[in-house]
C-alpha cells in the first residue's frame, strides 16, 4: 500500500508538472489579444532612442565565474579523461556545447575566497603526482588539483573564450604571482616556460585578465583599503605578460562600501585597467536563513526583485566616485561576482553552495542586464556567480545529466546585445506593489548591432497584470519584427533532470510594428526579447 501510495503520488506530480509547462507554454505564445492572468493590463510608454546611439555594450558584460566550490568544477566542467561522460581531454563535452552556444566572452578562475588559497604549482604537472589540498573556505573537501592551469586553458579554448586569472594575494607573494603569468604567457626560453613545455603545452596562452586578489576585504585578508591599496601597488609592478596587454584588475568593493572604491581609486587608480564590485541579491537580512530557491511565496518574489534592482544605485554611485579621479573613463567597473544567493538546497552539502533556478531567477538576470547595458560606458565585465552546479548558474549536473536553468536561457536571448551600441530606453511604467514593496513593473534596454539589426529587450515582473506596450522608436526604419519570450506559470516554475524544459524560451508573436512604433503585451513575469530589422 504504501509503495502504491508512493507511485500515485508520484504520478500525480508528474501529471502536475506536466500541466505547468503546457500552461507556460501557452502564456508563452500569447498575442496582442491576450489578456491578464489576474488583472487587467498596465499600460507602458517605451522611447527607444534609436536616434541617439551611445556606448558600445561590452561582450565581457556576459562573462561567467567558475570556482573550485561544490560542484561547480569537478563533476560540472571536469569528469576525467577516464569518465564514461563524453569528454574531450577530461571537459565534459555537453556543458562546453551549451556554454558555447552562449558566446561566453571571459571565464572568472580559481576564485572566489578559493582563489587567496590557490598555490598554482599544486595544479600543474602530472595529475597522479599533485598534491592534495583541503578546500577550507568550502565544505573542507579534499581537492587532488586535477583541475589546474593546464585544464582551465584548454576550457578557454574549447570555449572559444578569454581568461581571466585571479592570482593569491591572500596568502601568496608577489613572486608566486609573478612566476605564474611568466609561465603561462611567456615564449622566452625561461625554466618557467620551459616547465610548461615540460608539462605538454609548447605554445604560451594568452592572458587577458589579471585579478589582484579576492575580497580582500573579507576572506581574501581582511585588509583595511589603505593596506589594500598598497599591496596591488606592489603586485601590479610584477604582473606583465611578454607582450604587455593584460588588464589588472584590482579587487573593490562588496555592495556599498563607497570608501573602498574611494580609497582605491585615490592612491592606485592609474596603476590598475579595472576595479571590481561584488553584490549578490539576498532576499533576507540574515545569512543564515537567506530563503528558499523554490516554494517561496509572493513577498519572497517581490523583495528579491527589488533587491537585485539595488544594483542600479550600487553602479551609480560607485561609478560618481570613479569619475572623480578618473573622468575620462579609462579604469573599467566589473562587476565579477553578482546574482542570487539563497539556502542551500535541502539535502546537499550547504558548503556547496548548490540551488535551483527558477523563473524568478530568469528575472532577476534579465534585470541585471538591462542596468549594465545603461552603465556600459564604465561597467565594462560582469561575471555571474557561478557557471556550473553553483549559485544562480547557468547548468545544473547530476552525473551524466545536465539541465539548462532559466537563467541560461536569458543568457541565449540576450547574447545578440554582445559588443553591440547601446540605445537609450526611456520607460514610463506603472509600478508592480507588493506590500510594502514598489518598483516599476517593466523594465527595458535596446541596442543596434554591426547589421543595423535592433534588439528591444523586456521584462514584466508583475506576477498578475500583463503590460499593454506602445514603443516609439525615432531613428528607426525597419519593416518586420520577431521575438522570443520566456515565462511560466508560476513563480517558482524551473526545470529539473526528470522535467527539462518547463521553463524555456518560446515564440513570440504579439509584436506589431508600424513605421517608428511597436504595440505588443507583455505577458506576465516575462521576459522578451525582439528583433526589429
Amino acid at each position: 500500500m504504501i509503495q502504491n501510495n508512493a507511485q500515485m503520488h508520484n504520478s500525480r506530480w508528474r501529471l502536475s508538472r506536466l500541466l505547468i509547462a503546457l500552461a507556460a507554454t501557452a502564456l508563452a505564445t500569447a498575442t496582442l489579444g491576450a489578456t491578464a492572468q489576474d488583472g487587467a493590463a498596465i499600460r507602458v510608454e517605451l522611447t527607444v532612442r534609436a536616434d541617439q546611439p551611445k556606448w558600445t555594450i561590452d561582450r565581457h558584460i556576459y562573462g561567467q565565474f567558475a570556482e573550485h566550490l561544490g560542484h561547480g568544477i569537478y563533476d560540472g566542467v571536469w569528469v576525467g579523461e577516464e569518465s564514461t561522460i563524453p569528454n574531450t581531454r577530461g571537459l565534459r563535452n555537453d556543458v562546453v556545447a551549451a556554454l558555447k552556444n552562449l558566446k561566453v566572452p571571459v571565464v572568472r578562475w580559481p576564485g572566489g575566497c578559493f582563489a587567496d588559497e590557490y598555490h598554482w604549482r599544486a595544479g600543474i604537472g602530472p595529475r597522479d603526482a599533485r598534491p592534495v589540498s583541503v578546500n577550507t573556505n568550502w565544505g573542507n573537501v579534499t581537492d587532488r588539483n586535477a583541475f589546474g592551469t593546464h585544464e582551465f586553458m584548454d576550457l578557454v579554448e574549447q570555449l572559444g573564450t578569454e581568461a581571466y586569472i585571479s592570482v593569491n594575494v591572500g596568502s601568496g607573494t608577489p613572486q608566486e604571482a609573478r612566476d605564474w603569468v611568466e609561465y603561462m604567457t611567456s615564449d622566452s626560453d625561461s625554466s618557467l616556460a620551459n616547465l610548461r613545455r615540460k608539462n605538454g603545452r609548447d605554445k604560451p596562452w594568452k592572458v587577458s585578465f589579471l585579478g589582484v586578489g579576492n575580497e580582500p576585504w573579507g576572506c581574501g585578508g581582511n585588509m583595511r583599503p589603505e593596506y589594500y591599496a598598497d599591496e596591488y601597488r606592489r603586485y601590479q609592478g610584477f604582473l606583465h605578460t611578454a607582450n604587455g596587454n593584460v588588464a589588472r584588475y584590482a579587487s573593490g568593493a562588496s555592495g556599498d562600501d563607497y570608501r573602498w572604491t574611494d580609497v582605491l581609486m585615490r592612491e592606485a587608480g592609474t596603476l590598475m585597467e579595472g576595479i571590481s564590485l561584488h553584490y549578490y541579491t539576498v532576499p533576507s537580512d540574515t545569512w543564515a536563513h537567506k530563503g528558499a530557491a523554490t516554494g517561496f511565496d509572493e513577498a519572497a518574489w517581490a523583495i528579491t526583485l527589488k533587491r537585485t534592482q539595488r544594483m542600479e544605485e550600487l553602479l551609480q554611485k560607485h561609478g560618481a566616485i570613479m569619475d572623480k579621479y578618473d573622468a575620462a573613463k579609462k579604469v573599467a567597473l566589473a562587476v565579477d561576482e553578482w546574482g542570487t544567493w539563497y539556502d542551500a538546497e535541502p539535502g546537499t552539502n550547504p558548503g556547496f553552495l548548490f540551488q535551483q533556478n527558477t523563473l524568478r531567477d530568469a528575472i532577476v538576470a534579465g534585470l541585471n542586464l538591462n542596468i549594465f547595458h545603461a552603465h556600459a560606458d564604465r561597467v565594462k565585465m560582469a561575471n555571474i556567480a557561478q557557471m556550473v552546479n553553483v549559485l544562480q548558474a547557468m547548468i545544473l549536473t547530476d552525473g551524466s545529466k545536465m539541465v539548462l536553468t532559466p537563467t541560461y536561457h536569458v543568457f541565449e536571448m540576450y547574447k545578440v546585445h554582445q559588443d553591440a551600441t547601446y540605445l537609450p530606453v526611456e520607460v514610463a511604467s506603472p509600478p508592480y506593489v507588493f506590500g510594502d514593496v514598489s518598483m516599476p513593473a517593466v523594465s527595458a534596454t535596446a541596442s543596434r548591432d554591426t547589421t543595423g539589426k535592433v534588439h528591444l529587450s523586456l521584462v514584466n515582473v508583475d506576477p498578475h497584470r500583463p503590460a499593454q506596450l506602445v514603443v516609439h522608436i525615432p531613428g528607426l526604419s525597419a519593416a518586420r519584427v520577431d521575438g522570443r519570450v520566456l515565462t511560466a506559470a508560476a513563480m517558482d516554475a524551473h526545470n529539473s533532470f526528470d522535467q527539462p524544459d518547463v521553463v524555456k524560451p518560446a515564440r513570440f508573436t504579439g509584436a506589431k510594428l508600424e513605421r517608428n512604433d511597436l504595440t505588443l503585451i507583455l505577458p506576465v513575469q516575462s521576459v522578451v526579447v525582439l528583433e526589429l530589422r
